[in-house]
């Protein structure tokens, strides 16, 4: 699990995403029974998730198709 953690901590999509934080919710805990916490990606600076799977699309186009 620890290497599992380090390869994400070390992605090459923080060169443009920043680390979201994760806030409780506990009202929604709280109903039901464990604690629940939302990934806050609407705080990226483009308000989305869709770039970390955008940029690593980008990242691993072969220099041929980046060159056309």
């Amino acid at each position: 699990m620890n290497d599992y953690v380090q390869r994400i901590l070390s992605a090459r999509v923080y060169d443009v995403a920043i680390e979201s934080p994760l806030d409780l919710m506990p009202r929604l805990s709280e109903r039901l029974g464990t604690q629940v916490h939302l990934k806050r990606e609407d705080l990226q600076p483009v308000f989305s998730f869709k770039l970390r799977g955008a940029y690593n699309k980008l990242v691993r186009l072969p220099r041929a198709v980046l060159d056309r």
